[in-house]
Protein backbone atom coordinates (compact mmCIF):
# COMPACT_ATOMS: atom_id res chain seq x y z
CA UNK A 1 0.00 0.00 0.00
CA UNK A 2 1.37 3.41 -0.98
CA UNK A 3 2.85 5.44 1.86
CA UNK A 4 3.85 9.11 2.18
CA UNK A 5 6.76 9.97 4.45
CA UNK A 6 8.16 13.44 5.13
CA UNK A 7 11.43 14.86 6.42
CA UNK A 8 11.84 18.48 7.58
CA UNK A 9 15.33 19.92 8.02
CA UNK A 10 15.11 23.26 9.87
CA UNK A 11 17.38 26.02 8.59
CA UNK A 12 19.00 23.82 5.90
CA UNK A 13 19.84 26.00 2.89
CA UNK A 14 20.35 24.56 -0.58
CA UNK A 15 20.11 26.35 -3.90
CA UNK A 16 17.41 25.45 -6.38
CA UNK A 17 19.71 23.32 -8.56
CA UNK A 18 20.46 21.06 -5.60
CA UNK A 19 16.75 20.84 -4.81
CA UNK A 20 15.95 19.87 -8.39
CA UNK A 21 18.74 17.29 -8.53
CA UNK A 22 17.70 15.77 -5.19
CA UNK A 23 14.03 15.59 -6.18
CA UNK A 24 14.84 13.86 -9.46
CA UNK A 25 17.26 11.47 -7.79
CA UNK A 26 14.69 10.50 -5.16
CA UNK A 27 11.94 10.09 -7.77
CA UNK A 28 14.15 7.67 -9.73
CA UNK A 29 14.79 5.33 -6.78
CA UNK A 30 13.16 1.89 -6.80
CA UNK A 31 9.70 1.86 -5.28
CA UNK A 32 9.29 5.66 -5.31
CA UNK A 33 6.05 6.90 -6.90
CA UNK A 34 6.56 10.66 -6.46
CA UNK A 35 8.84 13.05 -4.62
CA UNK A 36 8.91 16.72 -3.71
CA UNK A 37 11.98 18.64 -2.48
CA UNK A 38 11.46 22.34 -1.78
CA UNK A 39 12.15 25.10 0.68
CA UNK A 40 9.14 25.55 2.95
CA UNK A 41 7.62 28.67 1.42
CA UNK A 42 3.86 29.10 1.06
CA UNK A 43 4.17 29.03 -2.75
CA UNK A 44 6.06 25.74 -2.63
CA UNK A 45 3.51 24.24 -0.25
CA UNK A 46 0.82 25.16 -2.78
CA UNK A 47 2.81 23.35 -5.48
CA UNK A 48 2.97 20.18 -3.36
CA UNK A 49 -0.77 20.16 -2.67
CA UNK A 50 -2.11 19.11 -6.12
CA UNK A 51 0.24 16.11 -6.05
CA UNK A 52 -1.00 15.06 -2.62
CA UNK A 53 2.44 15.62 -1.07
CA UNK A 54 1.35 18.32 1.40
CA UNK A 55 1.04 17.09 5.00
CA UNK A 56 0.21 18.88 8.29
CA UNK A 57 3.86 18.88 9.33
CA UNK A 58 4.84 20.52 6.02
CA UNK A 59 2.09 23.10 6.55
CA UNK A 60 3.90 24.43 9.64
CA UNK A 61 7.41 24.39 8.10
CA UNK A 62 9.09 27.78 7.69
CA UNK A 63 10.53 29.29 4.51
CA UNK A 64 14.05 28.47 5.78
CA UNK A 65 13.29 24.76 6.25
CA UNK A 66 14.16 22.07 3.73
CA UNK A 67 11.06 19.96 3.02
CA UNK A 68 11.41 16.44 1.60
CA UNK A 69 8.31 14.40 0.79
CA UNK A 70 8.43 10.89 -0.69
CA UNK A 71 5.51 8.69 -1.71
CA UNK A 72 6.59 5.08 -2.00
CA UNK A 73 4.89 1.91 -3.10
CA UNK A 74 4.95 1.04 0.59
CA UNK A 75 6.36 2.44 3.81
CA UNK A 76 9.64 0.59 3.41
CA UNK A 77 10.30 2.11 -0.02
CA UNK A 78 9.52 5.63 1.23
CA UNK A 79 11.77 5.30 4.29
CA UNK A 80 14.56 3.73 2.24
CA UNK A 81 14.47 6.71 -0.13
CA UNK A 82 14.67 9.19 2.75
CA UNK A 83 17.68 7.29 4.08
CA UNK A 84 19.43 8.08 0.78
CA UNK A 85 19.08 11.87 1.09
CA UNK A 86 22.45 12.61 2.68
CA UNK A 87 24.24 10.34 0.23
CA UNK A 88 22.52 11.98 -2.74
CA UNK A 89 23.35 15.49 -1.49
CA UNK A 90 27.00 14.54 -0.95
CA UNK A 91 27.24 13.34 -4.55
CA UNK A 92 25.35 16.20 -6.16
CA UNK A 93 28.40 18.17 -7.32
CA UNK A 94 28.29 18.79 -11.06
CA UNK A 95 31.14 17.28 -13.07
CA UNK A 96 30.85 20.13 -15.55
CA UNK A 97 32.58 22.72 -13.32
CA UNK A 98 36.30 22.44 -14.04
CA UNK A 99 37.64 23.46 -10.65
CA UNK A 100 39.50 21.41 -8.06
CA UNK A 101 39.16 23.82 -5.13
CA UNK A 102 36.05 25.82 -4.28
CA UNK A 103 36.67 29.01 -2.28
CA UNK A 104 34.10 29.90 0.37
CA UNK A 105 33.91 33.68 -0.21
CA UNK A 106 34.07 36.34 -2.91
CA UNK A 107 37.29 37.65 -1.40
CA UNK A 108 39.12 34.32 -1.58
CA UNK A 109 37.74 33.67 -5.09
CA UNK A 110 39.20 36.98 -6.26
CA UNK A 111 42.58 35.90 -4.95
CA UNK A 112 42.32 32.90 -7.29
CA UNK A 113 41.12 35.00 -10.25
CA UNK A 114 42.18 38.62 -9.63
CA UNK A 115 41.44 39.60 -13.25
CA UNK A 116 37.74 38.85 -12.72
CA UNK A 117 35.75 41.96 -13.58
CA UNK A 118 32.35 40.46 -12.79
CA UNK A 119 30.61 38.67 -9.95
CA UNK A 120 27.52 36.62 -10.79
CA UNK A 121 25.06 36.27 -7.90
CA UNK A 122 22.26 33.69 -7.88
CA UNK A 123 21.81 32.86 -4.19
CA UNK A 124 18.47 33.14 -2.37
CA UNK A 125 17.05 36.66 -2.48
CA UNK A 126 17.36 37.40 1.21
CA UNK A 127 21.14 36.90 1.00
CA UNK A 128 21.78 38.23 -2.50
CA UNK A 129 22.12 41.94 -1.68
CA UNK A 130 24.85 41.19 0.85
CA UNK A 131 26.87 39.19 -1.70
CA UNK A 132 26.36 41.90 -4.34
CA UNK A 133 27.54 44.53 -1.87
CA UNK A 134 30.73 42.55 -1.26
CA UNK A 135 31.34 42.44 -5.02
CA UNK A 136 30.84 46.20 -5.41
CA UNK A 137 33.15 46.89 -2.47
CA UNK A 138 35.80 44.82 -4.25
CA UNK A 139 35.39 47.00 -7.36
CA UNK A 140 33.61 44.43 -9.52
CA UNK A 141 30.54 44.70 -11.72
CA UNK A 142 27.56 42.58 -10.67
CA UNK A 143 25.21 40.33 -12.61
CA UNK A 144 22.43 39.84 -10.05
CA UNK A 145 20.26 36.94 -11.19
CA UNK A 146 18.58 36.49 -7.78
CA UNK A 147 14.96 37.54 -7.43
CA UNK A 148 13.06 38.40 -4.25
CA UNK A 149 15.51 41.21 -3.48
CA UNK A 150 13.71 44.16 -1.88
CA UNK A 151 13.19 47.40 -3.79
CA UNK A 152 15.06 49.33 -1.10
CA UNK A 153 18.05 47.01 -1.47
CA UNK A 154 18.00 47.43 -5.25
CA UNK A 155 18.00 51.21 -4.99
CA UNK A 156 20.84 51.15 -2.47
CA UNK A 157 22.95 48.73 -4.54
CA UNK A 158 22.54 50.74 -7.72
CA UNK A 159 23.33 54.01 -5.98
CA UNK A 160 26.51 52.45 -4.61
CA UNK A 161 27.39 51.06 -8.04
CA UNK A 162 26.86 54.43 -9.71
CA UNK A 163 29.10 56.13 -7.16
CA UNK A 164 31.80 53.56 -7.89
CA UNK A 165 31.30 53.74 -11.69
CA UNK A 166 30.20 50.11 -11.69
CA UNK A 167 27.24 48.21 -13.14
CA UNK A 168 24.60 46.22 -11.29
CA UNK A 169 22.52 44.23 -13.76
CA UNK A 170 19.49 43.12 -11.74
CA UNK A 171 18.11 41.95 -9.40
CA UNK A 172 16.05 39.41 -11.31
CA UNK A 173 18.31 39.84 -14.33
CA UNK A 174 18.24 36.64 -16.34
CA UNK A 175 20.24 37.52 -19.42
CA UNK A 176 23.22 39.52 -20.68
CA UNK A 177 25.94 39.22 -23.31
CA UNK A 178 29.30 40.87 -22.54
CA UNK A 179 32.11 40.67 -25.08
CA UNK A 180 30.51 37.68 -26.79
CA UNK A 181 29.98 35.71 -23.56
CA UNK A 182 26.44 34.98 -22.42
CA UNK A 183 25.57 35.45 -18.76
CA UNK A 184 22.61 33.62 -17.30
CA UNK A 185 20.13 32.44 -19.94
CA UNK A 186 21.81 33.95 -22.99
CA UNK A 187 21.53 32.66 -26.52
CA UNK A 188 24.58 32.03 -28.70
CA UNK A 189 24.39 34.95 -31.14
CA UNK A 190 26.99 36.20 -33.58
CA UNK A 191 28.91 39.40 -33.03
CA UNK A 192 27.60 42.37 -34.97
CA UNK A 193 26.78 46.08 -34.92
CA UNK A 194 23.71 46.17 -32.61
CA UNK A 195 23.78 46.82 -28.86
CA UNK A 196 20.87 46.06 -26.50
CA UNK A 197 19.69 47.42 -23.16
CA UNK A 198 16.77 45.47 -21.73
CA UNK A 199 14.73 45.45 -18.54
CA UNK A 200 13.59 42.00 -19.65
CA UNK A 201 15.52 38.74 -19.78
CA UNK A 202 13.44 36.81 -22.29
CA UNK A 203 12.69 40.03 -24.16
CA UNK A 204 16.42 40.51 -24.61
CA UNK A 205 16.72 36.89 -25.71
CA UNK A 206 13.88 37.18 -28.23
CA UNK A 207 15.23 40.40 -29.79
CA UNK A 208 18.85 39.20 -29.90
CA UNK A 209 17.82 35.81 -31.28
CA UNK A 210 15.68 37.44 -33.97
CA UNK A 211 18.56 39.76 -34.87
CA UNK A 212 20.75 36.68 -35.30
CA UNK A 213 18.06 34.94 -37.34
CA UNK A 214 17.85 38.01 -39.58
CA UNK A 215 21.56 37.82 -40.35
CA UNK A 216 22.99 40.51 -38.10
CA UNK A 217 24.60 40.35 -34.65
CA UNK A 218 25.23 41.86 -31.24
CA UNK A 219 28.05 43.96 -29.78
CA UNK A 220 26.85 43.90 -26.17
CA UNK A 221 23.53 43.17 -24.48
CA UNK A 222 22.94 44.56 -20.99
CA UNK A 223 20.12 43.40 -18.74
CA UNK A 224 18.93 45.81 -16.08
CA UNK A 225 16.38 43.86 -14.01
CA UNK A 226 12.65 44.34 -14.37
CA UNK A 227 12.29 47.22 -11.87
CA UNK A 228 15.11 49.38 -13.18
CA UNK A 229 12.77 51.64 -15.18
CA UNK A 230 10.42 52.16 -12.24
CA UNK A 231 9.99 55.54 -10.58
CA UNK A 232 11.79 54.31 -7.45
CA UNK A 233 14.93 53.04 -9.20
CA UNK A 234 15.05 55.66 -11.95
CA UNK A 235 16.68 53.56 -14.71
CA UNK A 236 20.15 53.79 -13.15
CA UNK A 237 21.50 50.73 -14.96
CA UNK A 238 19.68 51.53 -18.22
CA UNK A 239 21.30 54.99 -18.31
CA UNK A 240 24.75 53.52 -17.59
CA UNK A 241 24.39 50.84 -20.29
CA UNK A 242 23.01 53.32 -22.83
CA UNK A 243 25.96 55.61 -22.15
CA UNK A 244 28.41 52.73 -22.62
CA UNK A 245 26.91 51.76 -25.98
CA UNK A 246 26.85 55.41 -27.07
CA UNK A 247 30.61 55.59 -26.45
CA UNK A 248 31.34 52.21 -28.06
CA UNK A 249 32.57 52.73 -31.65
CA UNK A 250 31.60 49.14 -32.58
CA UNK A 251 27.92 49.71 -31.72
CA UNK A 252 26.10 51.28 -34.67
CA UNK A 253 22.50 50.77 -33.53
CA UNK A 254 21.06 50.60 -29.99
CA UNK A 255 17.86 48.80 -28.95
CA UNK A 256 15.98 49.57 -25.71
CA UNK A 257 13.54 46.89 -24.49
CA UNK A 258 11.25 47.14 -21.47
CA UNK A 259 7.72 46.96 -20.24
CA UNK A 260 6.28 50.51 -20.13
CA UNK A 261 8.54 52.60 -17.85
CA UNK A 262 7.28 55.16 -15.37
CA UNK A 263 6.43 58.30 -17.43
CA UNK A 264 9.15 60.49 -15.90
CA UNK A 265 11.72 57.71 -16.27
CA UNK A 266 10.72 57.12 -19.90
CA UNK A 267 11.09 60.80 -20.70
CA UNK A 268 14.58 60.93 -19.18
CA UNK A 269 15.75 57.77 -20.91
CA UNK A 270 14.41 58.86 -24.30
CA UNK A 271 16.13 62.22 -23.90
CA UNK A 272 19.40 60.39 -23.20
CA UNK A 273 18.81 58.05 -26.15
CA UNK A 274 18.28 60.97 -28.51
CA UNK A 275 21.49 62.54 -27.24
CA UNK A 276 23.56 59.49 -28.26
CA UNK A 277 23.35 60.53 -31.91
CA UNK A 278 23.06 56.86 -32.88
CA UNK A 279 19.92 55.18 -34.23
CA UNK A 280 17.98 53.89 -31.21
CA UNK A 281 15.10 51.43 -31.54
CA UNK A 282 12.70 51.74 -28.59
CA UNK A 283 10.42 48.85 -27.65
CA UNK A 284 8.69 49.89 -24.44
CA UNK A 285 6.09 47.16 -24.88
CA UNK A 286 2.71 48.80 -25.46
CA UNK A 287 4.21 52.30 -25.48
CA UNK A 288 3.18 54.17 -28.61
CA UNK A 289 5.81 56.76 -29.44
CA UNK A 290 6.46 58.88 -32.50
CA UNK A 291 9.73 58.37 -34.34
CA UNK A 292 11.75 61.57 -33.99
CA UNK A 293 15.32 62.19 -35.12
CA UNK A 294 17.29 59.04 -34.24
CA UNK A 295 14.49 57.38 -32.23
CA UNK A 296 12.53 54.58 -33.91
CA UNK A 297 9.61 53.06 -32.01
CA UNK A 298 8.59 49.42 -32.19
CA UNK A 299 5.55 47.77 -30.64
CA UNK A 300 6.75 44.13 -30.69
CA UNK A 301 10.01 42.24 -30.27
CA UNK A 302 9.94 41.28 -33.93
CA UNK A 303 9.53 44.85 -35.10
CA UNK A 304 12.36 45.98 -32.82
CA UNK A 305 14.71 43.38 -34.30
CA UNK A 306 13.68 44.16 -37.86
CA UNK A 307 14.11 47.90 -37.39
CA UNK A 308 17.53 47.41 -35.80
CA UNK A 309 18.74 45.09 -38.54
CA UNK A 310 17.41 47.43 -41.23
CA UNK A 311 19.14 50.41 -39.64
CA UNK A 312 22.38 48.42 -39.55
CA UNK A 313 21.93 47.72 -43.29
CA UNK A 314 21.13 44.02 -42.97
CA UNK A 315 18.51 41.95 -44.71
CA UNK A 316 14.79 42.26 -43.80
CA UNK A 317 12.59 39.78 -42.01
CA UNK A 318 10.58 37.10 -43.71
CA UNK A 319 7.87 36.29 -41.19
CA UNK A 320 5.89 33.08 -41.43
CA UNK A 321 2.62 32.00 -39.77
CA UNK A 322 0.64 28.79 -39.51
CA UNK A 323 -3.11 28.54 -39.51
CA UNK A 324 -5.28 26.66 -37.06
CA UNK A 325 -8.84 25.44 -37.50
CA UNK A 326 -11.57 25.20 -34.89
CA UNK A 327 -13.96 22.70 -36.45
CA UNK A 328 -12.38 19.72 -34.65
CA UNK A 329 -12.94 21.04 -31.12
CA UNK A 330 -15.22 19.19 -28.73
CA UNK A 331 -18.22 20.73 -26.95
CA UNK A 332 -17.23 23.29 -24.33
CA UNK A 333 -13.66 23.84 -25.55
CA UNK A 334 -13.22 27.62 -25.71
CA UNK A 335 -10.28 28.88 -23.64
CA UNK A 336 -6.56 29.51 -24.10
CA UNK A 337 -4.08 28.31 -21.49
CA UNK A 338 -0.67 29.95 -21.87
CA UNK A 339 2.20 28.52 -19.77
CA UNK A 340 5.29 30.71 -20.05
CA UNK A 341 8.77 30.46 -18.54
CA UNK A 342 9.61 33.95 -19.84
CA UNK A 343 7.84 36.78 -18.00
CA UNK A 344 8.17 39.38 -20.74
CA UNK A 345 7.23 36.88 -23.42
CA UNK A 346 4.05 36.32 -21.39
CA UNK A 347 3.56 40.09 -21.14
CA UNK A 348 3.90 40.55 -24.91
CA UNK A 349 1.46 37.68 -25.49
CA UNK A 350 -1.06 39.35 -23.15
CA UNK A 351 -0.64 42.61 -25.02
CA UNK A 352 -1.10 41.06 -28.46
CA UNK A 353 -4.07 38.96 -27.38
CA UNK A 354 -5.98 42.15 -26.56
CA UNK A 355 -6.60 42.42 -30.31
CA UNK A 356 -8.45 39.09 -30.33
CA UNK A 357 -10.24 38.39 -27.03
CA UNK A 358 -11.91 40.69 -24.49
CA UNK A 359 -10.03 39.49 -21.40
CA UNK A 360 -7.09 37.29 -20.45
CA UNK A 361 -6.47 36.34 -16.82
CA UNK A 362 -2.94 36.14 -15.47
CA UNK A 363 -0.80 36.19 -12.34
CA UNK A 364 0.78 39.27 -13.98
CA UNK A 365 -2.19 40.84 -15.80
CA UNK A 366 -2.25 44.01 -17.90
CA UNK A 367 -5.39 45.01 -16.01
CA UNK A 368 -5.67 44.25 -12.29
CA UNK A 369 -9.31 43.22 -12.81
CA UNK A 370 -8.00 40.10 -14.54
CA UNK A 371 -5.59 38.94 -11.85
CA UNK A 372 -6.02 35.23 -11.14
CA UNK A 373 -7.56 34.52 -7.76
CA UNK A 374 -5.20 31.55 -7.52
CA UNK A 375 -2.14 31.36 -9.79
CA UNK A 376 -2.36 27.57 -9.66
CA UNK A 377 -5.88 27.53 -11.15
CA UNK A 378 -6.79 28.95 -14.58
CA UNK A 379 -10.00 30.84 -15.29
CA UNK A 380 -11.24 31.81 -18.71
CA UNK A 381 -8.43 32.66 -21.10
CA UNK A 382 -5.29 32.43 -18.96
CA UNK A 383 -1.62 33.26 -19.49
CA UNK A 384 0.61 32.31 -16.55
CA UNK A 385 4.18 33.49 -15.97
CA UNK A 386 5.68 30.42 -14.26
CA UNK A 387 8.91 32.33 -13.72
CA UNK A 388 7.22 34.86 -11.43
CA UNK A 389 8.35 35.21 -7.83
CA UNK A 390 5.50 33.14 -6.36
CA UNK A 391 6.74 30.10 -8.30
CA UNK A 392 10.53 30.53 -7.95
CA UNK A 393 11.08 31.00 -4.21
CA UNK A 394 13.17 27.95 -3.33
CA UNK A 395 12.57 26.45 -6.79
CA UNK A 396 14.61 26.42 -9.95
CA UNK A 397 13.46 28.76 -12.73
CA UNK A 398 11.24 26.99 -15.31
CA UNK A 399 13.82 27.70 -18.01
CA UNK A 400 15.97 25.14 -16.19
CA UNK A 401 13.39 22.81 -14.63
CA UNK A 402 10.31 21.68 -16.56
CA UNK A 403 8.70 19.82 -13.66
CA UNK A 404 6.16 22.48 -12.67
CA UNK A 405 5.18 23.24 -16.27
CA UNK A 406 4.78 19.55 -17.07
CA UNK A 407 2.43 19.17 -14.13
CA UNK A 408 0.51 22.26 -15.25
CA UNK A 409 0.34 21.01 -18.86
CA UNK A 410 -1.32 17.82 -17.67
CA UNK A 411 -3.66 19.79 -15.43
CA UNK A 412 -4.79 22.10 -18.26
CA UNK A 413 -5.09 19.28 -20.78
CA UNK A 414 -7.78 17.44 -18.81
CA UNK A 415 -9.88 20.61 -18.39
CA UNK A 416 -12.78 20.18 -20.87
CA UNK A 417 -12.85 23.97 -21.43
CA UNK A 418 -9.24 24.14 -22.69
CA UNK A 419 -9.23 24.84 -26.43
CA UNK A 420 -5.51 25.39 -27.01
CA UNK A 421 -2.26 25.60 -25.06
CA UNK A 422 0.53 28.11 -25.76
CA UNK A 423 4.04 27.57 -24.37
CA UNK A 424 7.50 29.06 -24.83
CA UNK A 425 10.67 26.98 -25.11
CA UNK A 426 13.69 29.17 -24.40
CA UNK A 427 17.10 27.86 -25.47
CA UNK A 428 20.61 29.13 -24.81
CA UNK A 429 23.48 28.87 -22.37
CA UNK A 430 22.32 28.27 -18.81
CA UNK A 431 18.90 26.99 -19.88
CA UNK A 432 17.73 23.35 -19.76
CA UNK A 433 19.98 21.13 -21.88
CA UNK A 434 17.05 19.53 -23.75
CA UNK A 435 13.71 21.18 -22.92
CA UNK A 436 11.91 19.65 -25.90
CA UNK A 437 13.12 16.22 -24.81
CA UNK A 438 10.99 16.56 -21.68
CA UNK A 439 8.12 18.63 -23.07
CA UNK A 440 7.53 16.81 -26.37
CA UNK A 441 6.52 13.43 -24.86
CA UNK A 442 4.07 15.21 -22.56
CA UNK A 443 2.60 17.20 -25.47
CA UNK A 444 2.19 13.99 -27.46
CA UNK A 445 0.57 12.21 -24.51
CA UNK A 446 -1.92 14.95 -23.61
CA UNK A 447 -2.98 15.41 -27.23
CA UNK A 448 -3.51 11.65 -27.58
CA UNK A 449 -5.50 11.53 -24.34
CA UNK A 450 -7.64 14.46 -25.48
CA UNK A 451 -8.33 12.68 -28.77
CA UNK A 452 -9.43 9.55 -26.96
CA UNK A 453 -11.94 11.67 -25.00
CA UNK A 454 -13.33 13.25 -28.18
CA UNK A 455 -11.44 16.52 -27.96
CA UNK A 456 -8.92 18.16 -30.30
CA UNK A 457 -6.10 19.88 -28.40
CA UNK A 458 -3.76 22.06 -30.49
CA UNK A 459 -0.51 23.09 -28.80
CA UNK A 460 1.51 26.07 -30.07
CA UNK A 461 5.14 26.47 -29.02
CA UNK A 462 7.39 29.47 -29.59
CA UNK A 463 11.06 28.44 -29.63
CA UNK A 464 13.38 31.28 -28.63
CA UNK A 465 16.91 30.53 -29.76
CA UNK A 466 19.46 30.33 -32.55
CA UNK A 467 21.01 27.63 -34.70
CA UNK A 468 24.19 27.93 -32.63
CA UNK A 469 22.61 27.30 -29.24
CA UNK A 470 23.92 24.22 -27.39
CA UNK A 471 20.49 22.52 -27.39
CA UNK A 472 20.37 22.47 -31.20
CA UNK A 473 17.45 24.62 -32.34
CA UNK A 474 16.54 22.45 -35.34
CA UNK A 475 16.47 19.30 -33.19
CA UNK A 476 14.31 21.03 -30.57
CA UNK A 477 11.82 22.17 -33.22
CA UNK A 478 11.77 18.69 -34.76
CA UNK A 479 10.95 17.03 -31.42
CA UNK A 480 8.12 19.48 -30.73
CA UNK A 481 6.75 19.19 -34.28
CA UNK A 482 6.85 15.38 -34.15
CA UNK A 483 4.87 15.57 -30.90
CA UNK A 484 2.15 17.48 -32.74
CA UNK A 485 2.96 21.02 -31.59
CA UNK A 486 2.77 23.89 -34.06
CA UNK A 487 6.10 25.70 -33.73
CA UNK A 488 7.01 29.34 -34.24
CA UNK A 489 10.32 31.11 -33.63
CA UNK A 490 8.56 34.45 -33.12
CA UNK A 491 6.58 35.18 -29.97
CA UNK A 492 4.43 37.65 -31.91
CA UNK A 493 3.63 35.07 -34.60
CA UNK A 494 2.71 32.46 -31.98
CA UNK A 495 0.47 34.83 -30.01
CA UNK A 496 -1.30 36.11 -33.13
CA UNK A 497 -1.72 32.54 -34.40
CA UNK A 498 -3.48 31.62 -31.16
CA UNK A 499 -5.42 34.89 -31.22
CA UNK A 500 -6.84 34.20 -34.67
CA UNK A 501 -7.81 30.72 -33.53
CA UNK A 502 -9.62 32.09 -30.46
CA UNK A 503 -11.37 34.78 -32.47
CA UNK A 504 -12.65 32.08 -34.84
CA UNK A 505 -14.35 30.45 -31.86
CA UNK A 506 -16.17 33.69 -30.99
CA UNK A 507 -16.39 35.72 -34.22
CA UNK A 508 -18.59 38.39 -32.63
CA UNK A 509 -15.83 39.37 -30.07
CA UNK A 510 -13.52 41.29 -31.83
CA UNK A 511 17.68 62.79 -16.66
CA UNK A 512 20.96 63.47 -15.39
CA UNK A 513 23.91 61.79 -17.15
CA UNK A 514 25.17 58.77 -15.19
CA UNK A 515 28.64 58.41 -13.76
CA UNK A 516 30.46 56.88 -16.73
CA UNK A 517 31.47 53.23 -16.52
CA UNK A 518 34.99 52.63 -17.84
CA UNK A 519 34.76 51.62 -21.50
CA UNK A 520 37.36 48.91 -20.83
CA UNK A 521 34.49 46.71 -19.60
CA UNK A 522 33.65 46.29 -23.30
CA UNK A 523 37.21 45.38 -24.26
CA UNK A 524 38.58 43.02 -21.61
CA UNK A 525 38.03 39.25 -21.99
CA UNK A 526 35.25 38.31 -19.61
CA UNK A 527 36.34 36.70 -16.34
CA UNK A 528 33.94 36.18 -13.48
CA UNK A 529 33.33 34.90 -9.97
CA UNK A 530 30.09 32.90 -9.68
CA UNK A 531 28.22 32.76 -6.39
CA UNK A 532 25.24 30.44 -6.67
CA UNK A 533 24.09 28.18 -9.49
CA UNK A 534 27.00 26.00 -10.64
CA UNK A 535 25.46 25.73 -14.11
CA UNK A 536 26.37 29.38 -14.69
CA UNK A 537 30.05 28.60 -14.07
CA UNK A 538 29.86 25.63 -16.43
CA UNK A 539 28.19 27.84 -19.05
CA UNK A 540 30.92 30.49 -18.79
CA UNK A 541 33.67 27.89 -19.06
CA UNK A 542 31.98 26.28 -22.05
CA UNK A 543 32.09 29.66 -23.79
CA UNK A 544 35.81 30.03 -23.14
CA UNK A 545 35.56 32.52 -20.28
CA UNK A 546 37.53 32.24 -17.05
CA UNK A 547 35.31 31.57 -14.06
CA UNK A 548 35.66 30.55 -10.42
CA UNK A 549 32.81 28.91 -8.53
CA UNK A 550 32.29 29.89 -4.89
CA UNK A 551 31.10 27.21 -2.46
CA UNK A 552 28.79 29.72 -0.79
CA UNK A 553 26.82 29.20 2.41
CA UNK A 554 24.67 31.76 4.27
CA UNK A 555 26.75 33.59 6.90
CA UNK A 556 25.86 32.89 10.53
CA UNK A 557 23.83 29.89 9.39
CA UNK A 558 21.25 32.24 7.87
CA UNK A 559 20.48 33.93 11.20
CA UNK A 560 19.57 37.44 10.08
CA UNK A 561 20.37 39.13 13.41
CA UNK A 562 23.84 37.58 13.54
CA UNK A 563 24.35 38.40 9.86
CA UNK A 564 23.65 42.07 10.58
CA UNK A 565 26.14 42.05 13.45
CA UNK A 566 28.82 40.46 11.27
CA UNK A 567 28.16 43.00 8.51
CA UNK A 568 28.58 45.91 10.95
CA UNK A 569 31.80 44.42 12.31
CA UNK A 570 33.15 44.01 8.80
CA UNK A 571 32.32 47.61 7.88
CA UNK A 572 33.94 48.96 11.05
CA UNK A 573 37.15 46.94 10.97
CA UNK A 574 40.29 48.94 10.07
Amino acid sequence: MAALRVQIRPGAYYDSVVLMQLQRALASLPGVLDAGVVMGTQANKAVLQPSGLLTPEIEVASADDLVIAVRGEDEGAALAALDQVDHLIANRRSNSVEQDFLPRSVESALQMLPQAGWVLVSVAGRYAAGVARQALNSGRHVFLYSDNVSLDEEVALKQTASEKNLLVMGPDCGTAIVNGVGLGFANQVRRGPIGLVAASGTGLQQVSARIHQLGSGITQAFGTGGRDLSEAVGAVTAHQALDLLARDPETQVIVLVSKPPAPRVAEGLLTAARATGKPVVVDFIGYLGRSVDNLHFAVTFDQAAELAVGLALSRPSHANALLLGSERLGPGQKYLRGLFSGGTLAYEALLLLQDYVPAVFSNAPLDKRYRLADAMVSQGHTVVDLGADEFTVGRLHPMMDNDLRIRRLRQEAVDPETATILIDVVLGHGAHADPAGELAPVISAIRAAAGQSGRYLPVVAVVVGTDEDPQGMAAQIEQLTNAGAQVETSNEAAARLVGRFLRALCPDQQTTSPNPVDISVLRQPLAAINVGLESFTASLQAQGAEAVQVDWRPPAGGNERLMAVLERLKRNRP
